[in-house]
C-alpha cells in the first residue's frame, strides 16, 4: 500500500535530474505541498548544512524513506 506524502517527511529522488544538479537517490525533505501530488523538496548537504537545491516535484519523482513500521490502512 502507497503511504501519502506529507511535510517534512524525508524522501529519495527516484531520477536523475542533471539540469538541476541531482541524482536518483538523493535525499531531501518535504517542505510545502504545492498542489495534490506536488511538493516542495530540499536538497542539503549533510557535511555542511547547507540547501543545495530546492525544487518542485511529482510524488511519482519521489519514493518516501519510513524508519518506523507502517501499518497496512
Amino acid at each position: 500500500m502507497k503511504q501519502p506524502i506529507s511535510v517534512l517527511d524525508v524522501v529519495a529522488l527516484v531520477e536523475d535530474l542533471p539540469e538541476k544538479g541531482l541524482v536518483g537517490g538523493q535525499v531531501g525533505t518535504i517542505v510545502e505541498v504545492l498542489a495534490p501530488g506536488v511538493f516542495e523538496v530540499e536538497f542539503i548537504d549533510k557535511r555542511t548544512g547547507h540547501p543545495f537545491a530546492m525544487l518542485a516535484l511529482r510524488a511519482e519523482q519521489l519514493l518516501p524513506l519510513r524508519y518506523v513500521p507502517v501499518q497496512p490502512a
